[in-house]
């Protein structure tokens, strides 16, 4: 269904999987995301139900598809839901895009996920898409509607700039996170470097060298997302044994798989700061953990999309007083 110039009323809707995050983004919009009952029958069949007259309004869907297959099917629920309602236009709110990583065959006899749980979403009868931060740009190709892909940056580059780093240096933790790392460097007017290494498995990575000055610099580690925490780890003890003075790691999902918390917790990283597209339970958070909220993100981005206006506009915004910052350096 494309935008037509006129859409109707906002109705939000909040799935289980982040629920403080659908509940702060409805504060800022000035509305509730409580319109919907979902439970679970004895057998684990979820069960959806719109309370709200949904017929010719304009439904955004907040639910982030992490951990397990439930998240997905109760945002597919969602989606049907609202279309079945007989929305004007659904809008499905994934702050992280489950599956995310398995985004080609490079391996035999393996399934391309992301791009079955794209179809799914088109076929469950969303208009579009918004998320945060793909694990790789081409996932939006995947989708026959459009999607609106924001970033985590300006959320994480303004608290890095309010700490005032000296000699920064920002470090990617392996090729895949080089652009990201690079984009980082630039906007916090720092140098960059990054760790080569192979994994020699799923999950497992073995650090090989540092490319680049680290030694009695800050170091700042970004990537997309936190899973095992191998890897930054492993990134952190390396650039602590290359001489760097302090080690930051910057995260836009915190997943925190299996041992992630005690694995971080004993590295001797000095913080690791996180945005909130995953709920983080207070089991999975330690002291050196800071949380950063990307509901304004959200907001703006719903807000923009139901007055039809330009999302990019967010970006743009933040670029230009970011490029200003920097002239007065």
């Amino acid at each position: 269904m494309q935008d037509s110039p006129v859409r109707g009323p906002l109705l939000l809707l909040g799935g289980r999987a982040n629920r403080p995050l659908a509940v702060e983004v409805a504060d800022l919009l000035d509305t509730s995301a409580d319109g919907a009952s979902i439970r679970n029958f004895a057998d684990g069949e979820i069960f959806v139900r719109i309370d709200r007259n949904a017929r010719g309004r304009d439904v955004f869907i907040i639910q982030p598809t992490v951990a397990h297959a439930d998240t997905l099917m109760e945002l597919l629920l969602l989606i049907d839901a609202a279309r079945r309602a007989s929305a004007a236009h659904v809008t499905a709110v994934v702050p992280y895009f489950g599956y995310g990583r398995q985004d080609r065959k490079d391996q035999p006899r393996v399934s391309i996920a992301a791009k079955l749980v794209a179809n799914l979403v088109v076929a469950a009868g969303a208009d579009r898409l918004v998320s945060i931060d793909f694990h790789q740009h081409q996932i939006q190709g995947f989708f026959d509607i459009p999607v609106d892909h924001l970033y985590a940056a300006p959320v994480l580059n303004a608290y890095f700039r309010e700490q005032g780093l000296e000699n920064l240096v920002v470090v990617a933790p392996d090729v895949g996170a080089a652009k990201m790392a690079r984009g980082f460097a630039n906007r916090l007017g720092a140098s960059f470097a990054i760790i080569d290494k192979r994994r020699p498995r799923a999950n497992v990575s073995e650090v090989l060298t540092v490319v680049g000055d680290v030694e009695g610099r800050t170091g700042l580690i970004v990537d997309d997302m936190v899973d095992t925490g191998g890897t930054i780890a492993q990134a952190v003890h390396a650039l602590k044994e290359r001489g760097a003075s302090l080690v930051y790691v910057a995260a836009t999902h915190a997943i925190l798989s299996g041992e992630a918390v005690e694995r971080l917790s004993a590295s001797p990283l000095d913080e690791l700061v996180v945005t909130n597209t995953i709920h983080i339970p207070e089991s999975k958070r330690f002291d050196r953990m800071r949380v950063l909220s990307v509901a304004d993100l959200l907001a703006r981005a719903i807000s923009y999309i139901h007055a039809n206006a330009s999302v990019s506009k967010l970006f743009e915004h933040r670029n230009r007083r970011s490029r200003s910052r920097a002239a007065l350096v």
